[in-house]
């Protein structure tokens, strides 16, 4: 139907409830003159006669109450469909898609969700834990998580954690049997446990940083996972040094069950963010997500 047939019933239906031309041009903001030349155009097209008009009154013709019966409901429908989908876009609802790395997961995106589900249970979130750079426009995810360093410059990135170490560790049954290393090109002479990641097709080169100088270390060893956790079992199990997330590591450090080596070689770097396409498609959702996310600096007690 074309959009003058829409306009020109729904200038009908305003004279038919409101009974008066002036009520209705009011209340449609146009003249009267106007709708009252927009409701004899509708009435030419029809051939029929909808409204009968007296000095004082305008009433429906009995077509004009059927027209009424029949469209009224329908429009009154859409009007209470518009006004769902207004409310759905401001209040959080529907399903948020993320991609994230298992690190990141397990320590920010999680502990997140974990909190905001029991408020909102019109909202439904689904993660998929990845360590491919994927592109979330393309397998239509609505965000993605990933190191700062990682994210594409046309996206809009939020900070959602503090800045993060690496840490080169072993346990003590290792280091009694093989001498810590000194430098990263010792080690090339330790039993390493690797890393496949699918967007670097071969295994993951251990980098390292200092005084400005880059370093990137091929490391070899008998085992090689494509996660984090059965690394970190592997190093607690004394089967090699591992590389991993310091604050993954940081609390068996301090209770004795791993060692740290090389620290001085493991400078601090941008941690992770949330990143999605455009602010535009920040669904209302999504955008209590971010808000939940995003990393706020501890406050310092003086």
């Amino acid at each position: 139907m074309p959009r003058e047939s829409l306009n020109d019933l729904l200038a009908f239906l305003a004279v038919a409830r409101e009974r008066s031309f002036t009520r209705a041009a009011a209340q449609l903001g146009v003249s009267q003159s106007a709708l009252s030349h927009t409701i004899r155009g509708l009435e030419e097209r029809l051939g029929l006669r909808l409204l009968t008009r007296t000095t004082r009154s305008v009433a429906p013709t009995e077509a004009g109450e059927r027209l009424l019966r029949s469209i009224g409901p329908r429009f009154e429908e859409i009007d209470a469909e518009l006004a769902a989908l207004s409310a759905l876009r401001d209040k959080p609802a529907g399903t948020v898609r993320i991609t994230a790395g298992e690190h990141s997961a397990d320590t920010i995106l999680w502990p997140a969700v974990a909190k905001l589900v029991p408020d909102y249970p019109d909202i439904r979130v689904e993660i998929s834990v990845d360590y491919a750079l994927t592109d979330i426009v393309a397998e239509r995810y609505d965000a993605g998580i990933r190191l700062g360093e990682q994210v594409a410059k046309d996206m809009v990135a939020v900070r959602i954690g503090p800045d993060m170490r690496m840490a080169v560790v072993g346990s003590p049954s290792y280091f009694a049997r093989r001498p810590p290393p000194r430098t990263p090109h010792d080690l090339t002479a330790h039993s390493c446990i690797n890393m496949r990641l699918p967007t670097y097709g071969g295994l993951y080169a251990w980098e390292f940083e200092r005084d400005g100088r880059e370093l990137k270390v091929r490391v070899e060893g008998q085992l090689v996972f494509n996660t984090g956790a059965p690394r970190l079992s592997a190093v607690l199990d004394g089967l090699g040094l591992a590389y991993l997330p310091e604050d993954q590591v940081r609390g068996h450090v301090m209770a004795g069950r791993l060692i740290h080596v090389l620290a001085e070689w493991c400078p601090p770097f941008p941690g992770y963010h949330l990143y999605y396409p455009s602010r535009r498609q920040c669904s209302p959702a999504l955008s209590l997500l971010v808000d939940a996310l995003r990393y706020r600096e501890p406050r310092r007690h003086s």
